[in-house]
């Protein structure tokens, strides 16, 4: 019987880090401590129904949302270890007012991340995720998504993902709960062109300008498929797995958008466009932004460069007539 040998997440991240000559390894247990957080995160979502950890702490973030205990014990999880870990100077966090700084810590890196995207479908056993974006420590904690040095998202669904990119494109690990590792399942993932897929909330079809309902009406007529979630991680993920395009867009309600540029838009907006994908938001590629707050919110597209193309002559009134 012949043997498949299986490559982990940590013997991936060696590899990787072996081929910069002035690696330090601080890298390497940065994710490191990432993917151990995860590991507790999805275990306590399993057991969700069954403790009582479901339902709202009576807390409200800085976007005005009501926080779920799950958040917090996420939220609070991640801070614990990545405070521990030594390698980071500053942590991010949607649940948090301002960043916390770490004046004493000799970390080179900072961590902004999400805890736990789509935590309201917890109840109804949806997809749901981490998301989380690593900078260099620099003059100012408000960077491009430009200088993410990596970014990631943990999808926990009918099984445990870890997707992420440090640059070199793409690649999945899928956790084997008998072993306790994440292995890889998806090397060098490429979101494959021309799926006639879109996702979007369509419950907010009359808040969207002229442009918007011009390019739903135009790709209904063409037949195309509505997949949406309602979990941005898990809409994201089916993107890049099956092609397509994501809309987020801005909305009589929400006229600056609603996501979140630093936690949500930059790390997915650098995962898909290292898969062969392509963001857009008003305009411009979103990791060109420099964001003026870390609460900063964005209109969000991406998906497959071709899909994304067409939209954007669409915003931009140059479509074919």
């Amino acid at each position: 019987m012949s043997f498949q040998k299986v490559t982990t997440l940590t013997e991936f991240l060696l590899k990787e880090e072996q081929r910069f000559q002035n690696a330090s390894g601080s890298f390497t247990i940065l994710m490191t401590q990432i993917e151990n957080a995860s590991k507790i995160i999805a275990s306590h979502i399993k057991k969700t129904g069954l403790v009582d950890i479901l339902g709202y702490t009576g807390a409200v973030n800085t976007y005005g949302e009501e926080v779920k205990k799950l958040d917090e014990f996420s939220n609070n999880l991640l801070i614990d270890i990545l405070r521990e870990s030594g390698q980071v100077c500053a942590i991010a966090s949607e649940e948090l007012d301002e960043p916390l700084v770490l004046p004493d810590s000799t970390g080179e890196y900072i961590v902004c991340f999400d805890p736990l995207d789509g935590s309201s479908n917890v109840e109804v056993n949806v997809t749901i995720g981490t998301i989380f974006s690593i900078y260099r420590k620099g003059s100012t904690l408000l960077q491009a998504g430009r200088s993410q040095v990596a970014a990631g998202y943990i999808l926990y669904g009918s099984s445990v993902m870890f997707v992420y990119t440090s640059g070199q494109g793409v690649n999945g690990f899928t956790l084997d709960p008998s072993i306790g590792s994440f292995l890889l399942s998806h090397p060098n993932l490429h979101i494959p062109e021309k799926q006639p897929i879109y996702s979007i909330n369509e419950g907010y079809f009359y808040e969207l300008d002229e442009n918007h309902v011009r390019y739903l009406e135009t790709i209904k007529k063409e037949s195309y498929h509505l997949r949406y979630v309602g979990s941005m991680v898990a809409d994201i993920h089916r993107t890049l797995i099956k092609g397509g395009i994501f809309i987020h867009p801005k909305t009589l309600k929400n006229p600056k958008g609603k996501l979140r540029l630093m936690y949500e838009v930059n790390p997915m907006s650098f995962i898909l466009e290292q898969a062969g994908g392509l963001a857009y938001s008003e305009g411009k590629n979103p990791l060109t932004v420099v964001p003026n707050t870390f609460s900063q919110t964005v209109p969000f597209v991406a998906g497959c460069k071709g899909e994304v193309e067409k939209y954007q002559k669409f915003m931009e009134n140059k479509e074919e007539k």
